[in-house]
């Protein structure tokens, strides 16, 4: 019977409805899907072609989508700025480095110990709590802005290094996708270690966090998007330029190079997206398949 049904779905594979390689009947989605992606990656490619433009193609009318007489002119004048800072870059550039670091490794146990606990653990007031951190996913960043400002000016927190990171420990967007993650794993796999006497700890860091890499290595791309490319915290908390971060400082940089001399400015700023930019994409080219697996057992789900 197993071998009748097995053979049965290899002829319907091989006959072209869902076949393992190449088939004619697979065209229409390449006609669908390969526009889409190349419509997907415009930006990414707009990117590094304004980051090489010279000043008359960056100021052309109408617009030029592509470069045709690409510079490096708009780096060298952007690494010749940097060179005049009364603070060195590799300070600023320390600084994001270990930021971004710190609050990716922070963030990923804060939320996969606390989806854990929401998701295999007994006690009460649980739901409301899962509640609340799903009712926080409405909130975009700008309107709690004054509250996070009080609260981290009673923490004592202003002008200090930790204020870099703490407020991107609680992310409700990573909370919840692990917790809907690790409820998929099945309950008796938890209750069989601890009969065997495996402690909570144990679970969680030879079960449950080998079973959810997937989840964290999503969770590590959005935390670090977040960390990375944030400059508003060295603008509102922050007053020492020694703790302030590379985002920022390039945001400085263009900022007045552009009021100074607007061709250079629009230059510098084009060659700082760019760089910005860059680590973003590496990052998420190395845990694009574990997203994609994400993605695949949401869907499941």
């Amino acid at each position: 019977m197993k071998k009748r049904w097995f053979q049965r779905v290899s002829g319907i594979r091989n006959n072209g409805i869902n076949p393992q390689g190449f088939h004619i009947s697979q065209l229409k989605f390449y006609i669908l899907l390969l526009p889409l992606a190349v419509f997907m990656l415009l930006p990414i490619v707009f990117i590094f072609s304004h980051a090489f433009k010279p000043p008359d193609e960056l100021f052309a009318y109408p617009p030029r989508f592509f470069v045709i007489n690409p510079t490096i002119k708009n780096f060298s004048n952007l690494f010749s700025k940097m060179s005049t800072s009364g603070v060195p870059v590799s300070r600023y550039l320390f600084n994001s480095v270990l930021i971004t670091v710190v609050t990716v490794a922070s963030s990923i146990l804060v939320s996969s110990t606390a989806a854990y606990a929401l998701s295999k653990k007994r006690f009460s007031l649980k739901k409301t709590l899962f509640a609340i951190n799903t009712v926080a996913l409405m909130f975009v960043p700008i309107a709690v802005t004054i509250p996070r400002f009080l609260i981290i000016q009673k923490m004592g927190l202003i002008n200090t290094f930790l204020v870099h990171i703490l407020p991107g420990l609680a992310m409700p967007v990573g909370l919840f996708l692990i917790k809907q993650f690790i409820d998929g794993i099945p309950d008796e796999v938890v209750e069989a270690a601890q009969i065997d006497g495996a402690s909570d700890v144990r679970i969680y860091w030879r079960i449950i966090l080998p079973m959810i890499r997937p989840a964290i290595a999503t969770i590590a791309i959005l935390t670090f998007q977040a960390a990375w490319n944030n400059a508003d915290i060295s603008t509102l908390y922050i007053n020492s330029e020694s703790l302030k971060t590379f985002a920022f400082y390039l945001g400085t940089l263009t900022s007045t190079t552009s009021g100074a001399n607007l061709v250079a400015g629009q230059g510098i700023a084009a060659a700082a997206s760019l760089i910005m930019f860059l680590p973003n994409l590496i990052f998420f080219i190395l845990l694009q398949s574990q997203v994609m697996s994400t993605m695949s057992h949401s869907g499941l789900k």
